[in-house]
């Protein structure tokens, strides 16, 4: 893959004039070594645990901070998750909503994707349909190529089970808008 990038790069050095060699040398090792660690870090261990309390409320994690990839462009896109649900019978540590976030956003995609994807993700591992994601990001497509919008913010939803109805719908969004 290193000798690929460094074909790439001296194109990039012929077609735009960009880079000498000395500034690009060590840079197709640096892009392999990114891409393994950033894309590699999805999997871990997702505990649940029984409800003994039967809590029956919102559950809602914040993710101030998330950052994926554009796969029509490959440049970041980034910003923010919150990720509700009523529990059934399982409950999870609040680590592991984190953890579900960061395994789909490591990864080239598109954020309607990875609203749907973080959504499927939570119903399948704590066996409950009622679920709510929304997610807010800026993407560096639109900021520096395009349409070169300054601070352009996306929000995508996916919702399910009673999240479909309009009052816990407007329960989640407020709870996510206060600080």
């Amino acid at each position: 893959m290193e000798e690929k990038i460094r074909e790439f790069l001296k194109e990039m050095q012929k077609e735009y004039g960009f880079f000498n060699e000395e500034e690009i040398e060590n840079t197709p090792k640096r892009i392999v070594k990114f891409w393994d660690e950033w894309a590699r870090n999805r999997e871990y261990e997702f505990t649940v645990f029984d409800n003994e309390e039967n809590y029956d409320q919102m559950v809602i994690l914040k993710v101030p901070n998330f950052y994926s990839m554009c796969s029509h462009h490959l440049l970041p896109f980034f910003g923010s998750v919150a990720v509700g649900y009523i529990p059934k019978g399982k409950i999870c540590g609040i680590s592991k909503l984190a953890r579900l976030v960061r395994k789909y956003a490591s990864r080239p995609q598109i954020q309607e994707n990875m609203t749907q994807q973080i959504l499927n993700g939570l119903k399948e591992k704590l066996d409950t349909d009622d679920v709510m994601v929304v997610i807010k990001a800026r993407h560096l497509c639109m900021e520096i190529r395009g349409v070169k919008t300054e601070n352009p913010l996306m929000v995508t939803s996916a919702i399910s089970g009673v999240f479909r109805n309009l009052e816990p719908r407007q329960e989640f969004m407020k709870l996510i808008e206060k600080e």
